[in-house]
């Protein structure tokens, strides 16, 4: 008898999995089954343009020197 109710207990707990995980890729849900395919979901749906993004520091930032390697970081490398 406990051998049914922890089966059932199993089966119930592997719905609730699954709906819930069902639930959460309502739209991830194409996304896998195109990634599956070896396709890109992006070019199924609109394509947006990229976001143009400006960046300034807040305080100039000195310009690195390029490093000749030497002998002893070849080795170490």
């Amino acid at each position: 008898m406990i051998a049914a109710f922890a089966t059932l207990a199993f089966l119930v707990a592997g719905w609730a999995a699954l709906n819930a995980v069902a639930i959460t890729s309502d739209d991830g849900g194409a996304k896998i089954i195109a990634a599956l395919k070896g396709q890109s979901f992006a070019s199924q749906s609109i394509l947006l343009r990229p976001a143009t993004v400006l960046f300034s520091p807040r305080y100039p930032v000195p310009r690195s020197q390029p490093v000749r390697a030497t002998a002893e970081w070849r080795a170490a490398a």
